[in-house]
């Protein structure tokens, strides 16, 4: 959301982001954060309330284009970066779930964006989960913009491999031999850290004692994350990061990046690790895990998914040399950033506005 703010400005235009949090440092110059009060005993409840004094402050204060990153009414252009919530209460959850309060909530809110009484343009990753919502909603096919992966060059500019294996290695007083597993995200489960855990615990004992996984994000199960790894007997091969300002670091320093996801739209991360050169271990459920394929920089795990199957791609990747997969990583990246427009997303949010003035509101 942020790089998006950013490019809109670049440009010569004012952004307002309206949030109910925000964590680190405020951007500065034209871009203006509001936090704004939310109320309620219950997480939809407080989203409901948070849209509520979104509103407000919008017709307070009218723009010219809303964009928004939360399914809510009345937004002009939406950025689906979230799986079909109608698909997952469907498809993972019983009839009873349907019949709650939490439910209709967010089954309206969804529908408000992708449902046929509306003219939301919506900015997608995948073609799959494009025709998820259409399978759910029929939403006419003009509506949907398909985003080229944004390949982050920048974020590992000028960083050197050899001095990042080093670097990270001594940030968590790892031998310099050591083999590193990077997981990054902080949904334990629905990324598949736990399957990562097991995958790790599976390998022949020399291997494991010289391999640790490191995880990286604010995980809302990190105990889970402890509990699972001294269970299974990697508590000291396994290291929870939390959240982390050298991630670039960090990736260009590990041996492989796994991602051995439940559920992922997209998965940015893939991207970022192959810019980085990192192999990449996937589920082929993951939006971008067809970039790994299409580039042969890494090894997909198919659906249905199969914990043996990601325990012999662990211990392959581990005992194969990684050169052949980190250069045909880093020329693919480079191949899809020449040929992706820069700037995409700005660019289509300024041509759905330019018959407005120069004010941008993103939510």
């Amino acid at each position: 959301m942020l790089r998006i703010a950013e490019d809109c400005v670049s440009q010569g235009h004012e952004v307002t982001i309206y949030t109910g949090q925000w964590r680190g440092d405020k951007p500065k110059g034209k871009i203006n954060v509001e936090i704004l009060p939310s109320k309620g005993l219950l997480n939809h409840q407080r989203h409901q309330s948070l849209i509520e004094a979104m509103h407000e402050a919008i017709q307070k204060d009218p723009v010219d284009l809303v964009v928004g990153f939360n399914r809510m009414p009345n937004l002009d252009v939406y950025f689906a970066a979230d799986p079909c919530f109608l698909a997952r209460a469907f498809e993972e959850k019983n009839c009873l779930y349907r019949l709650t309060s939490r439910y209709r909530f967010f089954r309206d809110c969804e529908k408000s964006v992708f449902g046929t009484q509306t003219d939301c343009q919506i900015l997608s990753l995948t073609q799959r989960d494009q025709s998820v919502f259409q399978h759910w909603y029929q939403t006419p096919s003009n509506r949907f913009h398909m985003i080229p992966p944004n390949i982050p060059v920048d974020k590992f500019a000028g960083k050197k491999q050899a001095q990042c294996r080093t670097y990270l290695r001594a940030q968590f007083g790892l031998p310099s031999a050591a083999n590193v597993i990077l997981t990054v995200g902080s949904a334990y489960l629905r990324k598949g850290v736990d399957r990562a855990v097991v995958a790790l615990s599976s390998l022949p004992e020399a291997l494991r004692k010289n391999t640790w996984l490191i995880a990286i994000g604010e995980h809302e199960s990190g105990g889970r994350f402890l509990q699972d790894a001294k269970k299974l007997g990697v508590a000291d091969q396994c290291i929870l990061a939390g959240g982390r300002s050298d991630v670039a670091e960090l990736m260009l320093g590990a041996d492989l990046l796994a991602h051995p996801a439940r559920s992922e739209l997209a998965g940015l991360v893939i991207i970022e690790g192959m810019t980085a050169g990192l192999p990449v271990l996937v589920t082929d459920i993951c939006g971008y895990a067809h970039h790994v394929k299409d580039a042969n920089a890494g090894v997909l795990v198919g659906t249905p998914f199969k914990q043996s199957a990601l325990n012999s791609a662990l211990f392959e990747m581990l005992t194969t040399s990684s050169d052949g997969w980190s250069k045909n990583a880093l020329k693919y990246t480079t191949k899809l950033m020449h040929s992706n427009p820069p700037q995409f997303e700005a660019s289509f949010l300024i041509a759905t506005a330019k018959k407005k003035s120069k004010k941008y509101e993103v939510i």
